[in-house]
């Protein structure tokens, strides 16, 4: 907890950078495990297997969404409450979060596991990958609460401005997974479900520490058994701003799932390209959505603090350090894509069909950083609402309509993969309009 930021004072420039670059590595660290699950089968069980891990990211990436949408709710009142300096509202906030990530990681599970089966003949998972989907599926349920919980304990460090903290716990349990991965499919002859397991263990673990470090905290953000009590006030708040932002998160994912659904119409080879790049394409989000997340963070405490102007430099020095940022490494990623794509399986069709969704996607990376920036700046002042509903028509209507007709009617995976870039440009435009009207109108008459 030595490593809190004073978000309300001084250079902003540097300070985003250092909230921002550890954040991003912690959400690539964390698609390092999913990595090291394709990599480890894509190495030493087969591209079949391969293809039944990379078949249910969509999926995970759904329920995994909405509850990281709701953590956003909490990191956003957290670090308004401690901009205002109330300490009682931000002890309720963190032990709220807490039990929200419990509760709601138990629910997932149950939920997941039910409709584990209907799931995965909607999503049309081909029936030479289908049993090891299922049981890939279903042992990585069994650790939602321990994957929550991590996500939440992580957003109530973002709120105090640490989020080392969270990158180092993270490289200890990104360490153990790879180590998990190898144990049970080398020594012990396991599968998808070896390295599911080993994704759960090494989860389990980063939120322990996590967890621990908070019970032994000497600020407010310190949790207690004795005060895990309901404050409906602060679940309401959260879930006011969190629940759009998870709904918003929810939409990219419906999204992915009917375009997965498509891909796995292509068969199994396409599947594992997919999934091969995904693991890759993935990493370059993550930096663009750190800084979304910085500006959230930010202009959450400034806000509750009452600082208009710094709110709005907060948005122009994100916006201008995101571009630079995502636009070198989306150039980095589209230059060496058949080499990146190799590092997962060595099948020419896995490498040349890999190599054009990073070109698809990652070479268009700094538009959907655009979306990210700006959905991340209005949650910032308590408004998840609208950008909510812009990535509803702009994302998922766009995605929906180009599948059952442009799709149709070009069944090749490059059309497929161009209604990334087009439905980023449509909703990134609508968005940034949206965000002018609602900074000229809403910011002015709250803080005149």
């Amino acid at each position: 907890m030595k490593k809190e930021m004073d978000m309300l004072h001084g250079p902003l420039a540097s300070k985003i950078l250092l909230f921002a670059i550890p954040l991003a590595c912690t959400g690539i660290l964390q698609q390092l495990f999913n990595a090291a699950d394709v990599m480890v089968i894509g190495r030493f069980v087969g591209k079949h297997a391969m293809a039944a891990v990379g078949s249910n990211s969509a999926f995970i990436g759904l329920m995994v969404n909405l509850f990281v949408g709701i953590s956003l709710g909490a990191n956003v009142i957290i670090a308004r409450y401690t901009g205002q300096g109330n300490k009682e509202k931000v002890h309720q906030a963190v032990h709220m979060a807490i039990l929200v990530a419990l509760i709601g990681g138990i629910i997932m599970t149950v939920v997941g596991e039910t409709v584990t089966n209907p799931l995965l003949v909607l999503l049309g998972v081909p029936d030479e990958v289908f049993a090891l989907a299922r049981l890939y599926l279903r042992v990585y349920l069994l650790g939602m609460p321990v994957i929550l919980l991590y996500n939440f304990e992580s957003a109530i460090f973002r709120s105090q401005g640490n989020t080392k903290t969270p990158l180092i716990c993270l490289t200890i349990s990104g360490c153990v997974n790879v180590v998990f991965n190898l144990f049970f499919v080398l020594v012990c002859g396991r599968s998808v479900d070896g390295v599911a397991l080993g994704t759960v263990l090494s989860n389990a673990i980063s939120s322990v520490l996590l967890f621990i470090l908070l019970v032994k905290s000497p600020s407010e953000v310190r949790i207690r058994k004795a005060d895990m009590h309901l404050h409906k006030d602060v679940l309401k708040e959260m879930f006011r701003i969190g629940l759009p932002a998870g709904l918003q998160g929810c939409v990219f994912s419906i999204s992915n799932i009917m375009v997965q659904s498509a891909i796995n119409s292509l068969g199994a080879d396409i599947m594992a390209s997919s999934s091969a790049a995904f693991n890759i394409e993935i990493m370059a989000y993550y930096l663009a959505n750190s800084f979304g997340q910085a500006c959230t963070t930010f202009i959450g405490q400034n806000h509750g603090a009452g600082n208009l102007e710094r709110c709005k430099s907060v948005t122009h020095w994100s916006l201008f350090l995101a571009t630079i940022s995502t636009a070198i490494v989306s150039v980095l990623v589209v230059i060496f894509a058949p080499d990146l794509i190799r590092i997962f399986n060595s099948d020419p069709t896995v490498i040349e069909n890999g190599a054009i969704r990073l070109y698809w996607i990652v070479g268009f990376e700094c538009i959907n950083m655009l979306i990210e920036l700006f959905s991340g700046c209005m949650r910032g002042y308590g408004y998840s609402l609208v950008p909510a509903l812009v990535a509803l028509i702009g994302i998922c209507g766009v995605r929906i309509i180009w599948i059952y007709t442009i799709f149709a009617a070009h069944h090749t995976f490059g059309t497929l993969m161009v209604v990334y870039p087009f439905s980023w440009v449509v909703t990134s435009i609508v968005l940034i309009g949206v965000y002018f009207v609602f900074k000229k109108k809403v910011l002015i008459k709250e803080f005149a």
